[in-house]
């Protein structure tokens, strides 16, 4: 990956955080694009996870099951909803005391300090701000899962840092042991994605609570909970009470899955103050999100009823598509998520499965890493679910 330094970051840092959310349905079709007109096998390519190209964007509101984002099909909230728009009319105005009014709401949920709390348009904004605070010199390394989230890997190779991913064990959990082994005095950060993306599995709460406590003594450890809500144990589940604690642990959290709310751009980060202070010593927390949105924030986390209903809406269909998956002898990985990954036959062709089912106004992503391709495909309704099966058994016969 190119190297690049502080200045260079810091503008690829607003590109591809703040500004990409602001359009990032046009970045992610043009990239597309790009990757047909060269040829390319892969949209995306690593040593660990490689994603094939599908074929030319079709227009998102054209689309008859939109499941490639993960995203919610069941929010935002009415309440969120209405505080959106009510909020709307002071849109004039700069929001920052609606932000601290957030922050203070937060705290009390986390257990945590203000100063513990940094804000984001989305999660991801979060992971690569960190990446880039932690790896601006441009050495070290950051040891993860064999396969991961790729936001905040991506930004550490930009930076001129490298990567040890650790194979996921035989239960599709973090091989913990494996990582505490390939940390090194090179290494600067540990990046746990619980449940995590793209395999959807979920690592024994009680183990990886050890973990986080005995390693962050040495190496801050940094763990994406972008999905934690929608898993069984829910914020059981969560490392947060390690961050009070005091353990230089790293926790993000976002409003575009359990929430609904990925359009509208929300997310936080709770850490040691001195982590949060670091941050935001080259980048702005709270920057690029509206007023209407936190205020959309804040009500969908008091509305508990939506909240239920939509995590019970998700596992109804997940069974639903898991049944259906294994009637037509696929076997997903058992996923604590808003999606499913599965292998494909060998005897499919990825990117004429992509032409295929794209052609169908269906959109999923499909992935190479294990030496195997696999399908992920999020849970939307029922009617999308039953439009994704339609256009998948002709795109694998």
């Amino acid at each position: 990956m190119k190297k690049l330094n502080r200045r260079d970051a810091l503008r690829a840092g607003g590109l591809f955080t703040l500004g990409t959310f602001a359009n990032f349905e046009k970045l992610w079709s043009n990239s597309v694009n790009d990757a047909n007109l060269n040829n390319n096998k892969f949209i995306f390519q690593s040593p660990s996870i490689s994603e094939y190209t599908p074929p030319k964007m079709p227009k998102l509101t054209s689309l008859k099951a939109r499941l490639h984002w993960n995203e919610n099909p069941f929010g935002p909230s009415e309440k969120a909803l209405n505080s959106f728009v009510k909020n709307a009319k002071s849109g004039n105005y700069y929001s920052w005391d609606l932000l601290n009014d957030f922050v203070d709401k937060i705290a009390k949920k986390e257990n945590v300090n203000t100063d513990q709390i940094m804000t984001g348009p989305g999660s991801s904004d979060l992971l690569e701000k960190t990446a880039i605070s932690i790896f601006q010199e441009g050495e070290g390394n950051v040891v993860t899962a064999d396969p991961c989230y790729m936001s905040l890997v991506n930004v550490v190779g930009s930076m001129g840092g490298n990567w040890r991913a650790i194979k996921l064990n035989d239960n599709f959990e973090h091989d913990l042991d494996g990582m505490r082994n390939a940390i090194d005095s090179n290494t600067k950060l540990v990046y746990i994605t619980n449940p995590n993306n793209p395999t959807a599995t979920i690592t024994d709460s009680k183990k990886l609570l050890k973990f986080c406590s005995e390693v962050s003594e040495k190496i801050p450890v940094f763990v994406d909970e972008a999905y934690i809500e929608l898993s069984q144990g829910g914020l059981s589940n969560s490392m947060a009470e390690l961050v009070s604690q005091g353990k230089d642990i790293i926790i993000t959290r976002t409003f575009s899955k359990i929430h609904g709310m990925a359009g509208l751009r929300m997310g936080y980060m709770i850490a040691r103050p001195e982590r949060i202070e670091k941050i935001n010593n080259i980048t702005r927390g709270g920057m690029g999100i509206t007023g209407p949105t936190i205020n959309a924030a804040m009500s969908s986390l008091d509305d508990f009823n939506f909240l239920k209903a939509s995590k019970n809406k998700i596992i109804s269909n997940r069974i639903y598509t898991v049944n259906k998956l294994e009637s037509r002898g696929f076997k997903p990985m058992p996923s604590e998520t808003n999606f499913l990954i599965f292998e494909l036959p060998k005897k499919v062709d990825p990117n004429k499965f992509l032409t295929e089912i794209y052609s169908k106004k269906v959109t999923v992503k499909v992935f190479n890493f294990w030496n195997k391709n696999w399908c992920r495909v999020s849970i939307g309704s029922k009617n999308s679910m039953d439009t994704f099966f339609e256009a998948f058994d002709q795109a694998v016969a």
